[in-house]
């Protein structure tokens, strides 16, 4: 693709519309080797469970995805409410040298993983207050995404099936709904299961995809961070390109008109 489609967050441009976890790896060096494959940029780190400098006599994820190389996304999955998760922002603020941009994430149980709202957009608000750039997890409701982007996030990044799910895009016409008013970029995060999925979501006209799950719980996370890419880079072109409208008959795919019969 152009290198003028690019992908901007926070005032940075990227070259990849791929985001992807770092975490459910076998080994630090499957994790390496996986997003490498990818070929993406932005790599999000879940704070509260994964060594990125707080424990020094345990392997330490940065050196296998260092800061010189990518975006660290710092999340804060395993929040279940507003404060833990302000105070995980602050943690990884600190831990990466006054770093401001964020995934928020606050989940309303543990069974589904869906976002607890109020307290995300409680969260949001403290967050934003203290200056930092939110990327923030959220349902597929337009009406809520709308609010987290005019609140001050930098993009809104709705769910497209449950957390871990592999189901696919659910609802892509809200997911739709969701892209056609906003002015941030729009990311699918969570229930993508293979390339498909991912390059479905980038014909809808999502900015990008974040995931973790589908690559790293694949029988070969390397090969499909590898599909995951191709996917992300069709849905794209098909996207910019402009489908073909659809229609109830056939169309003959050469023109008869004119000819003799």
């Amino acid at each position: 693709m152009s290198n003028k489609d690019e992908l901007v967050i926070a005032g940075k441009t990227y070259q990849s519309r791929l985001l992807v976890g770092s975490g459910k790896y076998k080994d630090l060096e499957e994790t390496r080797l996986a997003t490498e494959a990818s070929e993406a940029e932005i790599i999000t780190v879940a704070i509260r469970r994964t060594n990125i400098g707080q424990n020094a006599n345990e392997p330490n994820l940065l050196d296998v995805v260092p800061p010189e190389k990518y975006t660290i996304l710092p999340n804060t999955a395993g929040c279940f409410n507003a404060k833990d998760a302000v105070r995980t922002c602050q943690l990884a603020r600190e831990l990466l040298d006054g770093h401001n941009l964020v995934k928020l994430e606050v989940l309303a149980d543990q069974k589904t993983l869906f976002p607890h709202i109020l307290e995300t957009l409680k969260a949001t608000e403290t967050l934003v207050a203290e200056g930092f750039d939110i990327m923030v997890y959220t349902n597929d409701d337009p009406i809520i995404a709308k609010q987290l982007e005019d609140m001050g996030c930098v993009a809104v990044m709705p769910l497209a099936a449950p957390i871990g799910s592999g189901l696919g895009i659910r609802n892509p016409y809200n997911i739709l709904e969701i892209i056609e008013n906003a002015t941030v970029p729009i990311i699918v995060d969570a229930g993508v299961g293979t390339a498909s999925d991912a390059a479905i979501a980038m014909e809808l006209g999502c900015d990008g995809v974040l995931m973790n799950t589908a690559i790293a719980a694949a029988q070969d996370p390397v090969l499909m961070a590898s599909a995951m890419k191709k996917g992300i880079q069709a849905g794209r072109e098909a996207f910019l390109a402009g489908r073909m409208p659809k229609k109830r008959y056939a169309s003959a795919s050469s023109p008869i008109e004119g000819l003799i019969t």
